[in-house]
């Protein structure tokens, strides 16, 4: 990796890298929860590159090798009961952070896309900074209402292990997780989740990361009135087998959102599998392209 840091204001420093031509459209690629910028495979970021995008990929706060706050976070009923500590950040913040590596960086407008809570944090952007957002791309994604866009039961119960101490456990937790909510009308590659799993904990083997952004996730909480106020034009990419979150998620953001269109991927988990590449890259990038076309 070609990783830099850059100051992204109020504090924060974010890593990130880029990925192909310096002077392509810049396409900003948002990490979800507990994942890092490598949780988007080097080869499907070299084939958004190839497509003539010049690809930004980056540790969100809390992860890899972007700032770390130190305060201890709410536990999960406390978090549910709205009981947070004074220094718990939400998905403003966490937006206002992507804006300041977009100023960093000198880029001034970007098509973005988001997995999971990458996803909520590139909405939050286009509704918040909507200057800022050329294309938006909502992947595997929810609203923040507690109605829609629930993870299956199963997937609580795994959420609820307790953090790995070792890079083995940390290894073996990944696979565990990932071969429950992965995209089950693909193959699973166990090795790839292996390799990025043993990369996070070198990279990044602190725990309670995790926590404070789900706290974020869940101070910020039902953001439908934001996505109302989005204006950038807008993908929604959902799969029809997603466990962690419900389809009905996806469907709640793209009613929300004016304009916005709804993909379903047959087969799609939460995860990005080889075998949905064609039908995600062809998704991401002809949306981004589709800005270049005058409406009438």
């Amino acid at each position: 990796m070609n990783e830099q840091i850059a100051d992204a204001g109020r504090g924060i420093s974010l890593a990130y890298e880029r990925i192909g031509d310096d002077g392509a459209e810049p396409l900003v690629l948002v990490a979800g929860l507990g994942q890092q910028l490598h949780s988007w495979p080097d080869a499907f970021c070299a084939e958004l590159a190839g497509r003539g995008f010049q690809v930004v990929r980056f540790d969100n706060r809390d992860a890899g090798r972007s700032t770390h706050p130190r305060f201890r976070p709410a536990k999960l009923p406390a978090m549910v009961a709205g009981r947070f500590p004074p220094e718990q950040y939400d998905l403003r913040d966490m937006a206002a952070d992507t804006v300041g590596l977009l100023d960093a960086l000198g880029l001034d407008r970007v098509h973005l896309a988001g997995v999971s809570m990458g996803g909520m944090i590139s909405q939050s952007v286009a509704a918040l900074h909507p200057a800022r957002v050329r294309t938006l791309t909502s992947i595997m994604s929810t609203t923040g209402s507690r109605l829609i866009g629930r993870p299956a039961f199963s997937t609580l119960r795994l959420m609820g292990a307790k953090p790995p101490k070792s890079r083995e456990e940390a290894v073996e937790s990944a696979v565990k997780m990932f071969r429950h909510i992965s995209s089950h009308g693909f193959p699973f590659d166990e090795a790839w989740v292996r390799e990025t799993a043993g990369t996070g904990w070198d990279r990044d083997p602190t725990a309670g990361g995790v926590g404070r952004q789900l706290g974020a996730i869940l101070k910020s909480g039902n953001r439908t009135a934001w996505l109302k106020k989005i204006t950038a034009p807008t993908l929604v990419v959902h799969g029809d087998r997603d466990r962690m979150v419900h389809p009905t998620g996806g469907a709640a953001t793209a009613r929300a959102i004016p304009g916005a269109r709804l993909e379903t991927v047959r087969g799609l988990g939460h995860n990005l599998p080889e075998g949905a590449w064609p039908a995600l890259l062809d998704l991401i990038a002809g949306h981004a392209r589709s800005s270049d076309v005058p409406t009438t």
